[in-house]
C-alpha cells in the first residue's frame, strides 16, 4: 500500500490544508494526517482533540484519509502507519526554508523517508492558521477560509456572527 503521511499543526485546518490534502489523496492510497500534539515552536489555540475532529469532519468524503495525533518524532509516525513519504504544503520561500532544514534531520534519522512538497494552489498561497487566528480575534469574517466546523468555533470563541 502506498501511504502519505501529511503531518502539520492544523490550528486550525484551512482550506488550503484541505486542497493539499485532497491533492495527495488522489495520489496515494491511504493519507494520513498527523495532527502534531505538542509543538515544539509554538503555542496553539485549539486542542489536539478538536483540531483531529476538525479534520476528520472536514476529510469525511475522503475514504481514504484518516487523521492521527503526534506525540514525538515524525520518522517514528511514518514507520508506524507504513508511510516512506512525507507530504508538505509550501506557500512561499519562507515555508521551504523551514521545511528543507526539516526534511534533511527528517532523512538523517530515516533515509527511507522521502518528502515531498506540494506548491499551495494560487488562491491559498496567502492563507495561514495564524493569519485566520487573527482575522478571527478581531471580529473579521473567516467564512471562506476555513472548514464550515471551524467557522462556528469561532463564531462561539469570540461572538461574532460573521466569522
Amino acid at each position: 500500500m502506498n501511504v502519505a503521511l501529511c503531518p502539520g499543526t492544523y490550528d486550525p485546518v484551512t482550506v488550503g490544508h484541505l486542497d493539499v490534502i485532497t491533492r495527495v489523496a488522489a495520489m496515494f492510497d491511504e493519507v494520513v494526517v498527523a495532527v502534531v500534539d505538542d509543538p515544539f515552536r509554538k503555542s496553539v489555540l485549539f486542542s489536539t482533540e478538536e483540531r483531529m475532529r476538525f479534520l476528520e469532519v472536514s476529510t469525511a468524503h475522503l475514504s481514504n484519509v484518516r487523521t492521527v495525533p503526534i506525540k514525538g518524532l515524525v520518522v517514528t509516525l511514518a514507520r508506524e502507519v507504513g508511510a516512506h513519504v512525507l507530504v508538505k504544503g509550501l506557500r512561499a520561500v519562507t515555508d521551504f526554508e523551514y521545511e528543507f532544514q526539516m526534511a534533511q534531520l527528517n532523512r538523517k534519522l530515516d533515509p527511507d523517508l522521502e518528502t515531498m512538497y506540494l506548491m499551495a494552489s494560487p488562491e491559498y498561497a496567502f492563507l495561514s492558521s495564524s493569519g485566520v487566528k487573527e482575522i478571527a480575534k478581531y471580529g473579521g469574517c473567516v467564512s471562506d477560509l476555513v472548514p464550515d466546523i471551524v467557522a462556528g468555533r469561532f463564531a462561539e470563541m469570540y461572538g461574532s456572527a460573521e466569522a
